[in-house]
C-alpha cells in the first residue's frame, strides 16, 4: 500500500466487532471546514444539511463513517460524548457545547442476527484515534463490506477501507473511503473485485445491465460507498463543497455502475490547514485521483480475506 498522510491535527480511529463497525476522522480542536456531496437514491446520513452552503456553521469537530445502515447512525451520539467531555464544540447558548459530527452509515447487515455499532462503538473509535495509527482493509466501518452484488452476496467480492494521498504544489491531498458498492470495481480498465461467476470468473454487472436478460434480484438499499478527502489547504465551505462534489469523479474512474438507485453513496470535504493553493483545480484534479486510488486500495487490502456470511441466500 501507498505511503498515507494524514495531515496535521487530525486523528483517526476504528473500533469494530466480527461483523461491523465505526471509523471516526476528529478534526484539529478549532474544528475543520466541511462540504458534502450525497448522490444515489438510498443514502443513510446526519447533520449533512449544516453543510449546505447557505447554512450558518461551516466547520465540523469529527466526521463518522459507520456500518449497521440506519441504526450505525447511533455510533455519533458516542463520539459527541468524546468530544463533548473533551470540551470541543460549537459554543452555544449558557456555555453549552455542541459538537458538530455529520455521519454517513453502509448497509452491511449481512448476518441473520442484527449487528450494528452502538454510541459505545464510536466512543471507543475515538479513544483509538489518539494513538493516530489508522488501520485500513477489513477494519472499521470496512469490517462488513462488499461489493458487486448484483448476484447476491454468495457471489460478491470482498471490500473494506482504503486510503491514498496525493501531494501537489506541497499540499496534502488524502482520500479514505468505504467501499460497499452495488457495482464492480476497476482498475486500468479491468474488474479487479465484484460479482462473480460459479467459476469464480467476474461477471461483468455493466455488461448485464447493458444486456437483454432479465435483471436479477439487486440486493436493494444494501450498497453504500462512503469516503472523506482531508487536505490542509485553506478553503472556504463554498470549495469543500466543490471538492465532495467532483471527488465523485473518482468513484465513477473505479465503480460501475455507480450511484444507483441502489447506492447511497457520499463523500465529505474537509479542509484543515493554512495553505493556500495556488489553483484550486489542482485540488479538485489530485483530489479524484486519490478518491480512485483509495477505492482500488480498499479491495486490494481485502481480496484474500475468506468471505462467510450466515444468512439466507
Amino acid at each position: 500500500m501507498e505511503k498515507v498522510i494524514i495531515p496535521k491535527n487530525v486523528k483517526i480511529g476504528e473500533y469494530n466487532d466480527d461483523y461491523t463497525g465505526v471509523t471516526v476522522i476528529l478534526a484539529p480542536k478549532g474544528g475543520a471546514v466541511c462540504g458534502v456531496e450525497v448522490r444515489g437514491n438510498a443514502p443513510g446520513t446526519r447533520e449533512t444539511d449544516l453543510l449546505k452552503n447557505e447554512k450558518s456553521v461551516d466547520s465540523v469537530n469529527a466526521i463518522v463513517l459507520a456500518g449497521g445502515s440506519a441504526y450505525g447512525l447511533a455510533a455519533s451520539t458516542g463520539v459527541m460524548q468524546y468530544l463533548q467531555e473533551n470540551e470541543i464544540g460549537f459554543k452555544a447558548a449558557n456555555k453549552k457545547i455542541v459538537p458538530i459530527v455529520p455521519s454517513a452509515v453502509i448497509f452491511d447487515l449481512n448476518d441473520k442476527e442484527y449487528h450494528y455499532p452502538t454510541s459505545e462503538y464510536g466512543y471507543k473509535a475515538c479513544l483509538d484515534a489518539q494513538n493516530n495509527n489508522p488501520k485500513f482493509g477489513k477494519n472499521g466501518v470496512g469490517k462488513g463490506a462488499t461489493c458487486g452484488k448484483i448476484r447476491g452476496l454468495k457471489y460478491c467480492s470482498n471490500s473494506g477501507v482504503g486510503a491514498y494521498t496525493i501531494k501537489t504544489n506541497g499540499i496534502i491531498v488524502t482520500a479514505i473511503v468505504c467501499v460497499n458498492a452495488l457495482g464492480d470495481i476497476y482498475e486500468d480498465g479491468k474488474i479487479i473485485a465484484g460479482a462473480k461467476n460459479k467459476d469464480g470468473s467476474f461477471f461483468d454487472t455493466e455488461k448485464y445491465l447493458c444486456g437483454d436478460e432479465n435483471i436479477l434480484s439487486i440486493l436493494t438499499g444494501s450498497n453504500t460507498t462512503i469516503g472523506c478527502i482531508i487536505t490542509d489547504a485553506k478553503l472556504s465551505k463554498l470549495e469543500c463543497n466543490k471538492l465532495a462534489s467532483i471527488a465523485h469523479n473518482g468513484y465513477a474512474r473505479s465503480i460501475r455502475p455507480v450511484h444507483t438507485d441502489y447506492d447511497g453513496d457520499t463523500i465529505f470535504a474537509m479542509s484543515v490547514g493554512s495553505k493556500k493553493p495556488i489553483n484550486f483545480l489542482m485540488i479538485e484534479t489530485a483530489a479524484v485521483k486519490a478518491m480512485e486510488m483509495a477505492i482500488i486500495e480498499a479491495v486490494k487490502l481485502t481480496k484474500d480475506i475468506k468471505i462467510e456470511f450466515d444468512v439466507e441466500e
